[in-house]
């Protein structure tokens, strides 16, 4: 069985809302409890609370906070699995998951999640219906495929008010036919000052949407230093701010998928780069902006996930292979190529002329197809 979620934007009424927010907080308390309560029996006598035992103590929080009555009582028990997962995360070295901490009003995200029980919730035309919320009108921008059975629902308030609900699917899991064809494959070069550029020479630009907002997210905040801090013209522009900053995003996230779906229907195999973006958006040539605006750890994670709906294929090159240095003609090695204002060079060996990154997307392109050939290789033997 294969799971998929399907993120549709809902309009609350002012009840709904003002439900959706204590729902909230109310989550945000019990996990906050359970915390401190696994936290002081580990401290007294190394014992570890299950998240059974914290469940039973929900009916006594109830007696001593009865507005926690007023919220979906699933959705405060997911909060405590929430909990159990984090620390599992947590103890898996594996992982390098931080230790679980007290979520924050003002820096945590404002979700919760609840479970399908007795059909409590359904999709019923264009409208969702949540429990305890009731019937809530969504724009259903995407319908159900046959078959499909809905498992849990993750409501979300943005911080410019703006609601969300994530539908999560279980379906049958019917692995795709389709046998990757390497000669239907293409490499991606990242570049700071756009995407990528292709191993058949086509550039993709970013239109740095961060740039385009940044003078009227400035003279937002501007206005913000004015407002008396907690006051209600202060929230008010808060959400201002917040609404900027979703739009950008919205724009980023819409460019970042329309890309990745014309790469995924076009090509079986795509190689790419594994390249450690905080570190690059913390070097000091001033990049770090640029960067985060163009979304690249974003973009090849939809590029991943659509080539595996599709039964394709992406390869990580790893970060260390020299591709811009070497020779995609003769395999010969150029030290000098490692100066970054160097855009174009010529082989000392072949006399080949090069674009840089056109010569790395190549290089990323016959690095990428040996990993799969060697990959599918030990597969056979095995």
């Amino acid at each position: 069985m294969g799971n998929q979620a399907i993120k549709y934007r809902i309009y609350p009424t002012e009840r709904q809302r003002t439900l959706i927010i204590k729902t909230i907080g109310s989550c945000r308390f019990v996990y906050n409890e359970a915390l401190d309560r696994k936290e002081e029996s580990f401290a007294r006598d190394k014992t570890c609370l299950s998240v059974y035992k914290l469940m039973k103590r929900l009916p006594e929080l109830k007696k001593q906070h009865p507005w926690l009555k007023e919220v979906d009582s699933i959705a405060l028990q997911q909060s405590l699995w929430h909990l159990n997962t984090a620390y599992q995360n947590f103890f898996n070295k594996a992982l390098h998951a931080a230790r679980p901490k007290h979520k924050s009003r003002r820096k945590s995200r404002w979700s919760y999640t609840t479970v399908v029980t007795n059909r409590n919730i359904r999709i019923e035309g264009r409208s969702i219906f949540l429990p305890k919320v009731g019937k809530v009108k969504a724009v259903i921008s995407r319908e159900i495929p046959p078959g499909w059975t809905l498992k849990s629902a993750t409501v979300s308030a943005e911080r410019d008010m703006t609601f969300y609900v994530s539908c999560l699917f279980e379906y049958d899991d019917n692995p795709s036919s389709c046998i990757p064809d390497t000669d239907r494959a293409v490499g991606l070069d990242y570049k700071s000052d756009g995407l990528y550029m292709d191993s058949e020479g086509r550039t993709v630009g970013s239109p740095k949407y961060f740039r385009r907002s940044e003078k009227r997210l400035a003279s937002a905040q501007r206005k913000l230093r004015h407002k008396k801090s907690g006051s209600k013209n202060y929230r008010k522009q808060l959400r201002k701010i917040a609404k900027i900053h979703r739009h950008t995003a919205n724009q980023r996230q819409d460019f970042l998928h329309k890309k990745s779906l014309r790469i995924a229907n076009s090509y079986d195999i795509v190689c790419i780069e594994d390249l450690d973006m905080k570190a690059m958006s913390a070097r000091a040539d001033r990049l770090g902006k640029a960067t985060a605006d163009n979304g690249w750890g974003m973009f090849t994670r939809y590029l991943e996930y659509k080539l595996s709906d599709r039964g394709k294929v992406l390869v990580r090159v790893g970060r260390y292979f020299a591709s811009s240095q070497i020779c995609h003609c003769c395999g010969e090695k150029n030290p000098e190529v490692r100066d970054l204002r160097v855009r174009k060079w010529t082989c000392p060996v072949c006399g080949a002329q090069h674009d840089r990154d056109r010569n790395a997307a190549v290089n990323i392109l016959h690095e990428g197809l040996r990993i799969y050939t060697e990959e599918n290789l030990q597969k056979s033997v095995s």
